[in-house]
């Protein structure tokens, strides 16, 4: 299946999208701390989807799944920081579309793998 076409793809760049604006309310000290660490971490959900779709083997595939779902809990931990750190900041929005992710992710690998 093309990546694009994949809803856990679609929803990772709308992810992407909420943590850029979420960055954008940060205090300039954060411009090299949090903010950008968010940002890689959102950024290499997608690009591992993607990377991995087009790989030659489904076992490459599984992995780089595996390694956004990773990049995703990194995230999950980032935005619980974000919650401790600056409450007056709405992520909400992130961490519903992230929490999505985290499922599809379950279930698309669970599925893979079993079909190896």
């Amino acid at each position: 299946m093309y990546y694009k076409q994949l809803e856990v793809w679609q929803k990772s760049m709308d992810l992407v999208e909420e943590i850029y604006k979420i960055s954008k309310q940060f205090p300039k000290s954060e411009i090299y701390g949090l903010s950008s660490q968010i940002q890689r971490a959102a950024i290499a959900i997608p690009s591992n989807i993607a990377e991995g779709s087009k790989r030659n083997h489904k076992l490459e595939y599984i992995q780089f799944l595996s390694i956004a779902n990773g990049s995703a809990a990194e995230l999950e931990t980032q935005l619980n920081l974000i919650k401790r750190l600056y409450s007056s900041i709405d992520i909400n929005k992130a961490e519903s579309l992230l929490n999505e992710i985290l499922k599809m992710f379950s279930v698309l690998i669970r599925r893979l793998k079993s079909n190896t």
